[in-house]
Formats: structure tokens, sequence, C-alpha cells
């Protein structure tokens, strides 16, 4: 019998680290210097990953796939995500601002990944570029370079001239081959899904990473509970292709469900295979939840619906993640819906019969159906660029509503020395303040013996002949009182205002 052979698979790369330390720049420069096809420049990109050509030190062209993924600390997860698709990682590091926080925290997801890395210094071209002071402050955090103390690898870079670059990608096969990808391309491929969204023409489209196996035309996918088929497959310009092979990014168009950005997908030759995959993986999730109910709030904590709709599946769970830490005892987030693609009609509909639901947009855009509904029923819509501002929108938001109670603070006390004329529902009294001060329009308990025995509002006030606004303590007073209550000497008038705590 004979045995098929293991092939070599290119790398796939993920650039990680600070969010101004050129990361996008970076892969720029790389997509446009070295695009398969001989495309530089001239392209749109199509999915959030591509496929570059490097000349090896031996003048051989070989593949390397790279995920482009955000950068903001509000993206961890997606970036620990594209960690676990990748081979290999490169720490992206400033050698004019050097380590920051979220280099740290880009380091640590790498690390937690397994997956080896290198180290590319930025933006050497700057006048301010300390190469040896990153080495230094790498080191402090546990990150030895070659030559440095330790043994990993780095280059010195410009994404603006492209400097380095080439000894950057040299470093990126060799790493590559001592991690020796070794795949078995007759099998049926699987990978991961490393982006979700939903077009309004198309439908649900993804862009998939196969790490193993092989791709074809008439596969049928299965990914948790979500299966498609590969009838639409493109690579990441857009082309129609009909068979795809480990390492490669792939689009994927027509889901059942919208399946969860950084699950596994494994690919099945027939449709029946495929749906019984589905079916035992929905079963096992009906076991494992079973039993348990989704949340559960006491009946003073006020809840604040929200939709989500993003730019792409996985950037919605990340603002999720972001809104759900300002949650506490008294006001919680409830997300209704969450989702990619343009604000549609289906989404205002979601929120019509609560005034108090937010639809919230990042990097999306309300459609004309969608804009003719919020209009016409005063929806509140909230779109953003930048997901900070989310945060600091949905604080100010949950501030407001926050729940307030209200207790009455007195403000002073009368003691009642006289009673003079009274209608029905009106009296005049004479007394002295006895504490604190006592001003007209103020609400009153009448106490008699230490026990309330009515209440009433001071209409007007006088003092020495004269109107006045208020009265402080030790003063003797007229007071025109409205309550139904009739005063008599002895009692005591406590004033009070009610405040909101």
């Amino acid at each position: 019998m004979k045995t098929e052979a293991l092939t070599t698979r290119p790398p796939v790369v993920v650039v990680m680290g600070h969010i101004d330390h050129g990361k996008s720049t970076l892969l720029d420069y790389i997509r446009r210097s070295n695009i398969v096809d001989g495309e530089a420049g001239g392209i749109t990109q199509h999915l959030s990953a591509y496929e570059v050509v490097h000349k090896d030190a031996k003048g051989k062209e070989q593949k390397i796939t790279f995920l482009d993924t955000p950068g903001h600390a509000a993206f961890t997860l997606m970036r620990a995500r594209g960690a676990l698709a990748a081979d290999i990682a490169i720490l992206v590091v400033s050698a004019e601002d050097s380590v920051k926080a979220q280099t740290v925290e880009a380091w640590k997801t790498i690390m937690e990944s397994g997956i080896p890395y290198v180290v590319a210094i930025n933006k050497i071209d700057k006048p301010n570029a300390n190469i040896e002071k990153v080495k230094q402050d790498l080191s402090e955090h546990g990150v030895y370079l070659e030559g440095y103390g330790g043994d990993i690898p780095f280059a010195a870079v410009s994404s603006k001239t492209g400097a380095g670059i080439d000894e950057l990608l040299d470093l990126i096969l060799i790493v590559s081959e001592v991690a020796n990808l070794a795949v078995l391309q007759s099998k049926p491929a699987e990978g991961y899904i490393i982006e979700a969204h939903l077009d309004a023409k198309r439908g649900i489209n993804t862009t998939l990473i196969l790490k193993d196996g092989t791709l074809k035309s008439g596969m049928f996918i299965v990914s948790g509970n979500a299966l498609a088929t590969t009838r639409i497959m493109e690579d990441f310009n857009g082309k129609a292709i009909k068979e795809v092979h480990a390492s490669s990014p792939v689009g994927i168009v027509g889901w059942s469900v919208m399946p969860d950005v950084g699950s596994l997908f494994v690919a099945y030759g027939s449709k029946k295979e495929a749906e019984h995959a589905q079916e035992e993986f929905t079963n096992a999730k009906k076991s494992g939840t079973q039993g348990r109910t989704d949340e559960t709030h006491a009946d003073d904590v006020v809840i604040v619906p929200i939709v989500i709709k993003t730019d792409v599946f996985g950037t919605s769970e990340a603002v999720l993640n972001e809104l759900l830490k300002l949650n506490d005892e008294k006001i919680k987030i409830k997300c209704v819906a969450k989702g990619a693609g343009a604000i549609g009609e289906a989404d205002v509909k979601l929120v019509l019969s609560d005034p108090n639901s937010i639809i919230i947009g990042f990097n999306t855009k309300l459609d004309s159906k969608a804009r003719e509904l919020v209009d016409a029923n005063n929806v509140n819509i909230q779109l953003f660029d930048i997901i900070y501002k989310i945060s600091d929108y949905m604080k100010e938001i949950m501030d407001a509503r926050r729940p307030r109670f209200e207790t009455a603070e007195t403000t002073g006390m009368l003691k009642v020395l006289k009673t003079f004329s009274r209608t029905k529902d009106k009296q005049i009294i004479g007394g002295r303040v006895i504490e604190g001060v006592i001003a007209s329009d103020a609400k009153i308990k009448i106490m008699r013996r230490d026990f309330e025995i009515g209440a009433g509002t001071i209409i007007n006030m006088e003092s020495g002949k004269m109107k006045v606004r208020e009265v402080a303590q030790d003063t003797e007073c007229g007071i025109h009182v409205e309550t139904k209550t009739e005063i008599a000497p002895g009692d005591v008038l406590v004033a009070y205002k009610m405040i909101t705590k």
C-alpha cells in the first residue's frame, strides 16, 4: 500500500503590537512589494488575509500568508484568535516609542498561543529611533533578542522606506522551516474562520484560513452549527477559484447561520456527512447547556438593551466585551442582537417596541429603509468610527439611567405657638423656628407628640410684618399653611425637601 508523503505548507503570519507602532504600514509595504500575480498597488484587498511571494536567500520564490488583524486594545480577543490561526507572529515595536503596554499585551497573547515569533523594530528611519533602547526595554519584559542575551530573531525595519523588510521575510521563512509545517494535501480541509460578515446581496461571507488538506469546489463546510457549500470560493483578490490548499486564505459565501469568528471548520465530501457533523455539534451544545438560564436580574436592576452592528463579525464581539465591563449591580447592558454589515430594517424593528433600546454601529452605515424607520419612530441610533468613543457614550447613558431613589431631607423645624384663622384647606399659624431654616413653598410634616398627624405646604411667610422667603432658627414668624389637618399650639412643623440619591 502506497503512503502519501507529507507536503510542506507556507507559513501563516499574524502581525501584532501597539496601535501606533506601524503594523498596518508594515503590512501595506509587504503587500505592495510582494503581492502575487504582480498586482502591487492595483488591487483592493478583498479578504482580511492575503498571500505574498518572497524570494529566499537562495532565490527560490516562497509564499507567505499574512493575517490583517486589528490592533486596538479592545480587540485582544480577535488578536488571540489571529494567533490561533497563525503559525508565526511578528511583534512590532517602534524604534521611537519602544515598548508600550499594548506591546506587552500582544507579547503575552503570542506566548499564550505557543507559536514562535520574531520581532520587527520598526520606524528606524525616524530621527529619534533608538534600537538599543528597544532591545533593553524588551529584555526588561522578558523578551531576549538574539545577540542580547536570548534567541528571539529580530529585524530592524522601516515600513516607510522598505529597509530591512526582505531580512524580516527571510527570518519568517527560516522560522517556518524550523517549525516544519507539514500537511497531507489529499485530506479534506480544516482551518479557522477569521472573519465573518453579512452582505445584503450575497448573504453571510467569511474568510477562512486552511491549516491542513485541500478545499475543492463542491465540498461542504461545517463550523459549529453553521454549514456552507463551496459553490462560491474566492481568493484574497476576489477572484473565483475551484481549489485551495493549506495556508491559503479563501472567501466562502452562503452559510446557513453566522459562524463564530475564530472557530474551527472542517470540510466534508458529502452534504450528508456535513449535516451529521452539524447535528452532533447542536446536540452536544444542548446537553451541555440544559437547565441553564441566560441571565437573571433583580427587580431593581435597570437593563439597557442594545443592538450592535459592525464592519466584521469579530469586531461586534470585541465591542460587546468592552461594553459589558460597564455593568454593575444596579444597571446592566443586554445585547439583543449583534452582527456585521450595514444596519438594516430588521435591526431597527428589533428595538421599536422598547424606546430605551440603542443601536450601536461601528465602521458601518444605515441603509435607506432602516433610515426611514429610524426617522419615523425616533429610534436612538449611534454610529462610531473610534471604539473608545462607544464606551464613553454608553457610560453617559448608564449614568443617566442609573436607578435613583428619592428621600426626604429635613431643612428646618417650627414649634406652633398660636393658631389664627382657618378655612377648609388653609390655616394661618404663628410659631418659632427651633431648628434649621423654614422656607416658603416648603413641604411640611405635622407632628404632635412625636407622631405624624398630617402633611401640608407653606404658601407664604411673614416676619416683622413683612413677607419673607425664609426664616432662620430662633426667629418668630407667621405662616400660611395649606393642609387638611387642623394644626394646634404645641405641634411641630417639620419642613423637608425631596432629594435624589
